[in-house]
């Protein structure tokens, strides 16, 4: 769903992002087969079509809850609007005192009041029906950002650029220096993936708690991907220097 303000290559669009997973999960299967990592990228790969399909429901009318606002509004309207007026006339038609007619205005007033907050309570329920599916999406985002941090955790570089003897708690590491770059590299893609993915929920919802959400998502991801880089600059650091060529007029 597009704003006025919002050209059609301004937007983000979900299918090409579910593509690009789907070329990372192939990218990481034929790397490293079997490994953990896959079935997390498998998972991203789902969430993203799900995601496709919620952004999409957000982006469209809910008509059915506006129809029964409108309705249950409508109704609730007549009913304060008759209560006023009988209350009103009836105090005027008994030839009231100050008193009782001030009572009678206070009490007319009472229920404008109710009457203004079921009109916001109706007319903010659309909002708030998609802004829990959002939040419920957002959430599963957020935590398969988390997934990806704990399969990389484990991945120092110093036992690659080193040999450091394992204790009997030490986890399996059987990455070379080039496997390890390319497994950080593929996790770092994830999380840019993720946070592409919560951004997706900006466009068809303009609620500050849906972008509130969307922004820590960005940072959670931007700060995990930042300490993976961390990693992969010590591993280029330490890369083996190229062969010199020798020339073939050298004796």
């Amino acid at each position: 769903m597009t704003t006025p303000l919002q050209q059609p290559d301004e937007i983000l669009r979900p299918a090409p992002i579910r593509q690009t997973i789907a070329r990372l999960r192939s990218r990481i299967e034929e790397r490293f087969p079997g490994a953990s990592l896959v079935k997390v990228a498998c998972g991203l790969e789902s969430l993203g079509e799900q995601t496709e399909q919620a952004v999409d429901r957000l982006g469209r009318p809910l008509w059915i809850l506006r129809v029964s606002s409108v309705l249950a509004v409508a109704g609730i309207v007549g009913i304060v609007m008759w209560a006023v007026s009988h209350s009103i006339s009836t105090a005027a038609g008994w030839r009231a005192d100050v008193g009782e007619l001030l009572q009678s205005i206070d009490a007319a007033l009472n229920e404008l009041i109710f009457l203004a907050l079921t009109v916001y309570f109706f007319g903010s329920l659309e909002t708030r029906v998609k802004r829990r599916t959002a939040l419920k999406m957002l959430h599963r985002l957020r935590s398969i950002a988390h997934v990806v941090d704990m399969h990389q955790l484990t991945k120092d570089p110093e036992h690659a650029l080193h040999t450091i003897a394992p204790t009997a708690s030490s986890p399996e590491r059987t990455l070379t220096r080039e496997e390890l770059v390319r497994y950080l590299n593929y996790s770092s893609e994830m999380l840019a993936l993720i946070s592409k993915l919560a951004a997706l929920f900006t466009q068809p919802l303009q609620d500050p708690i849906v972008l509130d959400a969307v922004n820590d998502i960005e940072t959670l991801t931007a700060d995990l991907s930042r300490k993976i880089w961390q990693k992969i600059t010590i591993l280029d650091m330490y890369r083996a220097p190229a062969p010199v060529r020798q020339s073939a007029l050298s004796p």
